[in-house]
């Protein structure tokens, strides 16, 4: 009788053992990749929305098309990134069925570290190279006279959700995406003048460090968030709402600093050097 106890005892002795070397190996690995999260937003001046009609969990592992290519090119020289996204009630055109990918129409939104926001209602191959030229000025001119960046009417957040390129950023950052608009409905319905109705949320494909989900994307401040998980939304949402709607410079105190990834504008040695500066 006694052997069976002390048996049994044993057992339950390992099991818990094993149980808290894997939360600590967890907690560790965690504490790990929050250490690692400065200065892990790759370089760029702009940042640029293609408006797709389906989510990104619909999205081949590698999503490319002929205007997001073009584009590329076009601005890639000048800081350019190009990337795809999806909203409930954003605006895009039909996807052109398979051959005809060169026919696609798109509606486009930018934000550059100079100028902040820009739409444009059409873009497609036809007027590429028109579009480029445009955004090209609008992320390499400064306005005039050093004037900063307008303040802008909305807050732009895109939550990566590209489940086939990586499961962490489907399974993490749908929950991320499906909090936010929770918290969104919760907010608007106490008060209708809350000012979360300047938000506008949507879902974004790939933009690097999967291992970092949930990642979200603060326009047109041009702050990158990771490891954002569902629990962080009302406390990050407040926080977003009460910063100045602007392009974020060298000098603004990063957002969120525990789950501050870097900066549009600044090079991954700056994102660091502004985030050592304001740690406390």
């Amino acid at each position: 009788m006694t052997s069976s106890f002390s048996w049994r005892s044993s057992l339950r002795r390992i099991a818990h053992q094993k149980r808290d070397l894997a939360t600590l190996s967890t907690t560790n690995y965690g504490e790990t990749l929050r250490a690692e999260l400065p200065g892990t937003v790759p370089p760029h001046k702009c940042y640029i929305f293609l408006h797709t009609p389906n989510p990104p969990s619909t999205y081949p592992a590698k999503f490319s098309t002929p205007v997001q290519r073009a584009l590329l090119r076009e601005l890639m020289a000048a800081g350019g990134s190009v990337n795809f996204c999806w909203s409930e009630s954003g605006p895009s055109y039909p996807l052109r069925p398979q051959g005809e990918e060169e026919m696609q129409e798109y509606y486009l939104t930018a934000f550059s570290n100079a100028r902040g926001k820009i739409e444009v209602p059409i873009v497609s191959m036809k007027n590429v190279a028109e579009v480029g030229s445009k955004l090209r000025e609008h992320t390499e001119s400064p306005l005039a006279g050093g004037t900063e960046a307008p303040v802008s009417d909305d807050i732009h957040l895109y939550v990566c959700t590209h489940m086939a390129r990586d499961c962490r950023c489907g399974n993490t950052g749908s929950a991320v995406a499906n909090a936010l608009r929770e918290e969104l409905r919760r907010r608007r319905d106490l008060d209708h003048r809350d000012p979360s109705t300047r938000v506008r949320l949507a879902e974004t494909a790939h933009v690097g460090g999967h291992k970092y989900a949930g990642n979200v994307l603060v326009y047109p401040h041009g702050e990158w968030l990771g490891l954002v998980q569902p629990e962080d939304v009302p406390n990050i949402l407040e926080t977003i709402i009460s910063k100045p709607i602007r392009p974020f410079s060298f000098d603004d105190e990063p957002m969120c600093p525990p789950h501050w990834r870097g900066r549009m504008g600044l090079s991954k040695d700056a994102q660091v050097e502004v985030f050592t500066r304001y740690r406390v």
